[in-house]
């Protein structure tokens, strides 16, 4: 038995079909690498008849190497549809592959809270950028839309012109394809629209994907058709270490360690704390349960103005 087949057999590669099955690039990537690293700790193994204990006793290695569970319950979901791929195409037994698919993955213990940043680091993180260039207007406006409208990085890499439309009065991003194929419309601030109008006038850019590369010294845009998820993520957190240590140089603070995800919880957040209804910060985010999206405003309970000091009740009956 081999989950890889040989240099020209007619047999389908159950890892190329794991990677096809999945839509987001960047579930794909994770995915590549988990398969990879998991084919490769098989081989060093001596291939041995793929079994529940033998994918169990990888996984042990996996968390006594200390890997976060999260990254544990990635790699072991891409195992699970190989296996499942494997048996499809003759590969594996169904047997085999339904009891791989039951070994469990690892329970967090607790919940990861994230970066939220506060309406004045929010605030310096959107003037950061040096506007008199062709690049800053490019991070100012991608910083923004990533506040203001709480986008996920995958949905504003695929943002395009296309998107942008006025409905009701008022600009909006248009029909975005979102996580699991979900489509929303999400509202866009005026100073978001007014902050992506200045670097696309800048770039001459009207059609196709907001967000290109420039050049190294981001004087000009690129021919390539938009920014990676991995340059957004870079643009994030070089803004996110200059925070809070105006006129001192990187070494003497680290700033803050920002995902593109931060600035997305950072929006439910500060929205919320704005008073925009729940409802609404979830229709924004493309949360298909509330509960998701109250986890992203990391709301802590309030000792000064507590739920029951607000029933309007009393022993006086007044």
């Amino acid at each position: 038995m081999t989950l890889v087949p040989q240099t020209n057999s007619t047999v389908p590669d159950p890892v190329q079909l794991v990677l096809d099955s999945v839509p987001s690039p960047l579930t794909k990537k994770a995915y590549r690498r988990a398969l990879t690293d998991f084919l490769a700790w098989w081989e060093e193994q001596g291939r041995p008849p793929l079994s529940k204990a033998v994918v169990g006793r990888y996984v042990a290695g996996l968390v006594e190497s200390g890997l976060a569970p999260s990254s544990v319950n990635v790699r072991l979901a891409a195992i699970r549809k190989l296996v499942r791929e494997a048996a499809d195409n003759g590969l594996l037994g169904a047997f085999e592959a339904e009891a791989i698919a039951r070994v469990k993955g690892i329970r967090r213990q607790g919940r990861r809270t994230g970066t939220w940043l506060s309406q004045a680091q929010a605030q310096e993180l959107l003037l950061a950028p040096d506007v008199t260039t062709l690049r800053g207007l490019r991070d100012r406006a991608l910083l923004a839309v990533l506040l203001g409208c709480g986008l996920r990085r995958s949905e504003l890499v695929a943002l395009t012109f296309d998107h942008l439309a006025r409905r009701e009065g008022r600009w909006v991003v248009l029909d975005l394809t979102g996580k699991h194929g979900r489509t929303r419309t999400v509202p866009m601030p005026g100073w978001c629209k007014a902050a992506v109008d200045a670097w696309t006038r800048a770039a001459g850019l009207s059609s196709g994907h907001v967000f290109r590369p420039t050049a190294p010294r981001g004087e000009k845009v690129l021919a390539r058709g938009r920014l990676s998820h991995e340059a957004v993520a870079l643009i994030v957190r070089k803004y996110g270490q200059r925070l809070g240590h105006a006129g001192l140089t990187p070494e003497d603070l680290e700033g803050v360690r920002l995902a593109p995800h931060d600035l997305r919880r950072t929006f439910a957040k500060l929205a919320h704390r704005g008073g925009a209804p729940l409802d609404q910060i979830q229709l924004s985010l493309g949360h298909a349960s509330l509960q998701t999206t109250e986890v992203y405003l990391g709301v802590e309970q309030d000792l000064a103005e507590a739920p029951g000091d607000r029933l309007g009740l009393s022993l006086r009956g007044d």
